[in-house]
């Protein structure tokens, strides 16, 4: 989907080309030393151990879940991206994983938008199913506690939090319902891009109130066919993903020696789902939802299995942050390679064919 303003924006420093890393690397650190204190004294010794628990074949079976999970994620883009298939939606994701960790604003949209083109893909229709996959998203995000809350209740396990999955479950209605409306409304698009306009107008004076309106129009033009089959189906891929995810992390617990009686599968699930809000947060939640599971395991398997809990986090996050990263990088290697594709994806400045085109 294009943007409301077409003007032209100044090419950032090269210094703050590298902020965006190295803000990211401050983080984790940061996130990494909140897991230390909130688990309390950990033998690093112990988990270091506990990391040869696992297995070639098991790490393999965790890369052949990982893969799963990475599809269902790509499901809902080529659900909403007409002519742009499975694997196609899958390359475009991780591309735009990979150069968005690494890259200033707006590397990722660039990346997505010049596959796009390449593929024959109009990047206008690729944009707004990009805008619709983030959409559903943010509500299935919100959609999680919901059936963490119902699985904690359905095991028949004391279940925490209540007040927290009902506030997340009106939020996803919320969004859901709005995106509903102004889909199915055009006076509702038209009032939600001036509305969107007028508060845009007290960080940038030049936001242009009709140029908002016709982007946001045009996004409904493009989506209202069959919203609800799309959504429904789109929904049901990331939730499909998230429950994937939740696998990993329980099979790296019981990999590593973790059983059943001292962490049960549906608590991990459970937890899991509850927590997944904050993979808002940057890299995914990386150290504050992860300390929130290490905590909630610990606590029901005693602090002798802390250093395992530990570790298999750790394998459950390597997994899913940095294995997407490093296909993502051979992706748009090859992606470039076989196109011939020459992108600045540092300097602000690209060639013409990754600009989208004014709707």
């Amino acid at each position: 989907m294009s943007t409301p303003e077409d003007a032209p924006t100044k090419p950032p420093r090269q210094g703050r080309s590298f902020a965006k890393p190295l803000i990211i690397v401050a983080l984790s650190v940061i996130a990494g030393y909140l897991v230390v204190e909130l688990v309390g004294q950990v033998d690093w010794q112990q988990v270091a151990h506990a990391f040869t628990k696992f297995s070639w074949w098991q790490i393999a079976i965790l890369i052949v879940l990982v893969a799963i999970r990475q599809v269902f994620n790509a499901l809902p883009l080529a659900t909403f991206v007409p002519g742009l298939g499975v694997m196609r939606s899958l390359d475009n994701d991780l591309a735009a994983n990979v150069i968005g960790t690494i890259t200033p604003p707006p590397g990722d949209m660039v990346i997505r938008v010049a596959m796009f083109n390449s593929w024959n893909i109009n990047p206008i229709d690729g944009m707004a199913g990009v805008t619709m996959n983030m959409l559903n998203f943010y509500a299935v995000r919100l959609l999680c506690p919901v059936i963490g809350l119902a699985v904690f209740v359905g095991a028949g396990i004391e279940a925490h939090r209540t007040v927290w999955a009902l506030l997340c479950a009106l939020g996803a209605v919320a969004l859901l319902l709005i995106l509903a409306m102004v889909l199915r409304a055009e006076d509702w698009a038209d009032r939600l891009g001036r509305s969107a306009a007028a508060s845009a107008r007290r960080f940038k004076a030049t936001a242009d109130p009709d140029k908002w309106s016709a982007a946001v129009t045009d996004f409904r033009a493009r989506m209202a066919t069959g919203f609800v089959q799309r959504s429904a189906k789109s929904v049901a891929s990331l939730i499909a993903m998230v429950a994937v995810d939740a696998v990993v992390l329980l099979l790296a617990l019981r990999f590593v020696g973790i059983s059943s009686s001292s962490v049960g599968g549906l608590l991990v699930i459970g937890t899991f789902f509850m927590a997944y809000p904050l993979t808002t947060m940057p890299l995914f939640g990386f150290g504050i939802l992860d300390a929130v599971l290490v905590s909630t395991y610990v606590e029901s398997a005693g602090e002798a299995w802390e250093p395992e809990i530990i570790a298999a986090v750790a394998v459950w996050r390597a997994l899913t942050i940095l294995g997407p990263l490093l296909v993502g990088a051979v992706t748009v290697f090859l992606w470039r390679r076989r196109t011939g594709t020459d992108l600045n994806l540092w300097g602000g400045r690209h060639d013409k064919d990754a600009a989208v085109p004014a709707s």
